[in-house]
This record gives structure tokens, sequence and C-alpha cells, in this order.
């Protein structure tokens, strides 16, 4: 990753190499779909959407895409089997194919638990 931090998620995403930001494109793309009402910022270096917090962070490296839907993956543990994970993260290798509805999937339940959390 970058040693500046980006201004912009299109400055984030301009770092990268073409078939690289094509990916980050499509995954903000489909963030954008699933909380149309979401702002879109920079937060810890990388591409952040906030609703009523922090929604999802996405972010690129050498050979995996980085997603950050804290704290809510255990959710999606079944569907995230074939996937590496840490505490709050799934990487998602670049040499197999994006999953792009689950991450959908993922950015409307982080939508609903953050709606649920603002209105106490």
């Amino acid at each position: 990753m970058k040693s500046i931090v980006p201004a912009s998620v299109d400055e984030y995403i301009a770092g990268f190499p073409d078939d690289v930001q094509a990916i980050l494109q499509r995954i903000r793309a489909v963030v954008k779909k699933a909380a149309p009402e979401a702002e879109e910022t920079i937060k810890y270096a990388i591409p952040t959407f906030t609703l009523h917090g922090n929604l999802v962070h996405f972010a690129a490296y050498k050979h995996h895409i980085g997603f950050y839907p804290v704290p809510s993956k255990s959710t999606f543990e079944a569907e995230l089997a074939p996937y590496r994970k840490a505490k709050g993260t799934v990487q998602f290798p670049l040499t197999q194919p994006i999953p792009y509805a689950l991450i959908e999937k993922i950015v409307d339940f982080r939508m609903q638990e953050n709606r649920a959390k603002a209105k106490g």
C-alpha cells in the first residue's frame, strides 16, 4: 500500500494497475448500490463508506483485496469460509473471482446493523 494518504477514493484507486482499478471500481459501485445514503471517504488511508458510523472499508494489496466489514463478518462465516480471514477482515485473492454478490449482502447487513445501533 502507498505511504502517502490519498485525498479521495478516486486518488486511491488511481494508484493501482488497471486490472486492480477495475475491481476496486466495481466494489465501490456495489457498495454505492447497496448503500446509496452512505458517504464515501478515506479513513485509515483506505476507501471507507460511512452511515451512522463506519459501514465498510476496502483496500488493494499485492495479491488480494482486503474487505473490512467490521464487526459483523461472523454472520457470513459459511459464505466467507473459502477466504482467508483475520479479525474484522476478509481477503479476496486477486487470482479468483471477487464475490460481488456477497459483498452486496454484507453491506446491506451492515446498513441494518448501523441503523439499528443509531436508533438506540
